[in-house]
């Protein structure tokens, strides 16, 4: 059993660790970003050190005082807040900011957890490299929380999830011992890879204090299209003729409906769109290109053939930076759209890639049967992550529709589990989707979750509640 934060907790940390550790709790580290949980914790400490990290974890272990990991903040599954249980010591990585190297030769990088991802990003600039991690939050999510969340993002399709982006990590273990991880190495086969079972973990397993992180050459320059396509079966045509042409240099597939837009005029309507009417369904499509000459009129002439087949019906190549940036701000923004009008309930799902049209098809058939809604699903077709989100018609609001909250949810990850896909994408599980792991999960794997968790955190203090089902 857990105790909450106790003076005896408070005191014995005061007296091992520096005054800049302790700051107030403001109303932010209490709060995610939709609004469905309120948080709660006895004292924010925000170590500057590996060391200081140890001695809070080595100190609540004593006690039996969970630690709730605070990266971010943007968690849209509540990883960063925990609403009951006995109050925790909530910590923050906001001060381990740095980046402790950059080894281009090598195409490593050691950061700190506490770096925001817009500045991982800006340092492998720097050293004319690419970190290619790219998510709508990287203004304010930070490395640690990513890796934490084995986040996703736009560029999976050619560099993979963070997860495979990173070589090593320096860690803090529930007992308070230090692990010192941060390997350069691409090739390491010595025993348990303790790398692969932190990422992911939520920091239910340890704490993420740095990260040797995988560096990329940078493309010498981005060819970007906006295309109106006939359908999300056409989406699968033209990505497979993609990727048939230019092989790896396709960097994103991002599938968008014309809700999506819809969103944007409606309440961010400074966002400069790419067609006066939007169609229905849409791809934005991105490559990367290093060296080879000839990519535009390549992609021009593959093109002009969708086109005269009726895959593609409009096609728009950014002629330039700043139409490009127009481009990718649609997508970006999509998300931020999506909070301000308000869903019933958002999905984070992934299907195979061929069953994506079928999933379209029947998920929509499904919630019609459910409700009357705006449906915007939108995402990485390219890795099958779809974000199937619902909504409320036009003028009503959302709180009207609590009675089909739960019906909604469980047809779309019914038929997800059908189809062979995962509830979760790349949100992770945090607080919200337990019960949905407990009904979709593979009994044995949550047999070994559980395992795992009481062999490395025996007394449950490594943000409890999330992950890792109960018994």
């Amino acid at each position: 059993m857990l105790n909450p934060v106790s003076q005896d907790l408070i005191d014995a940390l005061r007296a091992s660790l520096p005054a800049a550790c302790f700051r107030p709790i403001e109303p932010r580290y209490l709060e995610e970003p939709r609004g469905r949980y309120i948080g709660q914790a006895g004292v924010l400490l925000a170590p500057a050190t590996v060391e200081d990290v140890a001695l809070i974890v080595l100190a609540c272990n004593r006690f039996k005082v969970g630690i709730v990991p605070y990266g971010g903040g943007t968690s849209l599954v509540a990883g960063q807040v925990m609403d009951d249980g006995p109050v925790p010591v909530l910590l923050s990585l906001e001060r381990m900011n740095k980046v402790r190297d950059v080894d281009a030769e090598s195409n490593v990088m050691i950061a700190e957890a506490g770096v925001i991802l817009a500045d991982v990003q800006a340092s492998a600039k720097v050293a004319d490299r690419l970190f290619p991690l790219s998510l709508a939050s990287e203004g304010s999510c930070r490395i640690g929380g990513n890796l934490s969340t084995n986040a996703g993002g736009v560029q999976v399709l050619r560099y993979g999830n963070a997860r495979d982006l990173c070589l090593g990590l320096e860690a803090v273990l529930p007992d308070g011992s230090i692990w010192h991880g941060l390997s350069r190495l691409r090739k390491d086969n010595t025993g348990y890879d303790l790398r692969d079972l932190l990422i992911g973990a939520e920091g239910s397993l340890g704490i993420i204090t740095a990260a040797s992180l995988k560096l990329f050459p940078r493309p010498d320059r981005h060819v970007t299209a906006f295309l109106a396509i006939r359908d999300p079966a056409a989406a699968l045509e033209l990505l497979t003729q993609c990727q048939t042409a230019f092989g790896g240099m396709v960097s994103a597939f991002e599938l968008i409906h014309r809700q999506g837009l819809e969103f944007l005029t409606e309440v961010l309507p400074h966002i400069r769109q790419p067609f006066t009417d939007p169609p229905d369904w849409m791809v934005l499509l991105d490559l990367g290109v290093s060296g080879e000459k000839g990519v535009t009129a390549r992609l021009e002439g593959l093109l002009g053939v969708a086109l005269e087949t009726g895959i593609v019906k409009d096609a728009l190549i950014a002629q330039n930076e700043q139409q490009r940036a127009d481009f990718w701000a649609v997508r970006e923004t999509i998300p931020e759209a999506n909070r301000l009008v308000g869903a019933i309930y958002s999905h984070d799902i992934s299907v195979p890639v061929a069953r994506i049209p079928e999933f379209i098809r029947r998920a929509d058939a499904l919630v019609a049967g459910i409700t009357t809604a705006r449906i915007n699903c939108f995402g990485h077709v390219g890795d099958g992550n779809l974000h199937y989100n619902v909504y409320a018609p036009k003028g009503q609001d959302k709180r009207a529709f609590g009675d089909v909250i739960e019906a909604v949810k469980d047809a779309v990850y019914d038929l997800v589990h059908e189809l062979g896909g995962s509830f979760s994408a790349e949100h992770g599980i945090g607080r919200l989707k337990i019960p949905d792991l407990v009904k979709y999960g593979d009994p044995a794997k949550l047999a070994a979750m559980r395992s795992i968790k009481a062999a490395l955190d025996p007394n449950g203090i490594m943000n409890p509640g999330a992950v890792v089902p109960p018994v």
